[in-house]
């Protein structure tokens, strides 16, 4: 029986490749396929990651620019990896805002778990 994280993993490649092989037939993602697949599967987490007084359309810009590290104006799937780990890394943390872990204070990564920041 397959873990949560390993049918997570296999359903971020799944997708990728639903919407790489869309518009070009290729295993890259275009800005639009990107755009796509962001709003389409990915909807409340850009909601919830959003930079105050940016669009949704401006942030997924400014991902894909991010992301896109050879500039040829698409995203490999290790680049579109660098997008999903922004994003995760944004939602991790604002998942941290607003509660008391039981300590009174913030949040702070230096116990009990190292995500190797």
């Amino acid at each position: 029986m397959k873990t949560d994280l390993e049918l997570a993993l296999e359903c971020v490649i799944n997708i990728y490749h639903q919407y790489a092989i869309k518009n070009p037939l290729d295993d890259y993602l275009s800005k639009n396929e990107f755009s796509e697949l962001l709003k389409k599967s990915a909807q409340p987490f850009l909601h919830n990651t959003l930079p105050a007084n940016t669009s949704v359309d401006d942030y997924i810009s400014k991902l894909f620019t991010k992301a896109d590290g050879n500039h040829d104006g698409r995203l490999k799937f290790t680049e579109f990896l660098t997008t999903l780990n922004l994003v995760v890394i944004e939602a991790h943390k604002r998942s941290h805002q607003g509660h008391d872990h039981g300590h009174g204070q913030d949040h702070s990564h230096d116990h009990d778990h190292d995500h190797g920041h």
